[in-house]
């Protein structure tokens, strides 16, 4: 009974902080979303999502975007409508980078960060990065499209200690061990 399997179709992916003590500088966590084409799932992507900025064809979109930690809830907002993703791609990894400009900052240094990863409902993975606490950016989630067009969830925290810029393009690399 091939074909009954639905997969994992639309995501939200969520990202929370405290806002820095006052007289601090801001500290701001980027959600980015970057996709492989079915040909290279490892290589360059074919696009990353990041802040100001969605895909081409609207199937990722940020939808919420925090520069400082100061929200209701959850502070930055990421949908993947993995159902709609163009066949040539085959994975998407999502990850969080924390910006650079005020000194050197990793998870450890940021008040309460947490992550959220569900599928309407349903909560697929949530954590606090106590995985990753010395890394400055990390992998959280890695979506795999089969030969029959079903989308599967792959959590998994894989910290690096990299800028933003880096990060977009290694993020796609094989996991570690």
């Amino acid at each position: 009974m091939e074909g009954l399997n639905k997969g994992v179709g639309k995501v939200e992916v969520a990202v929370k902080w405290d806002p820095s003590p006052l007289g601090r500088p801001s500290v701001d966590l980027d959600l980015l979303a970057a996709t492989y084409l079915a040909a290279d799932p490892h290589g360059e992507p074919g696009y990353v999502v990041h802040h100001d900025s969605r895909s081409p064809d609207g199937t990722i979109t940020l939808s919420r975007d925090s520069k400082t930690g100061q929200g209701f809830g959850w502070d930055e907002v990421m949908v993947l409508e993995l159902d709609r993703l163009d066949a040539r791609y085959a994975r998407v990894v999502v990850g969080v980078a924390i910006q650079q400009q005020n000194g050197k900052k990793a998870f450890a240094d940021i008040g309460h960060p947490g992550l959220r990863i569900r599928e309407g409902y349903d909560v697929l993975d949530e954590h606090d990065f106590g995985g990753a606490r010395e890394a400055t950016a990390a992998t959280v989630a890695e979506f795999l499209r089969d030969e029959a067009g079903v989308w599967s969830f792959r959590p998994g925290l894989q910290g690096y200690d990299t800028d933003p810029a880096s990060f977009a393009r290694i993020m796609g690399a094989p996991r570690r061990p």
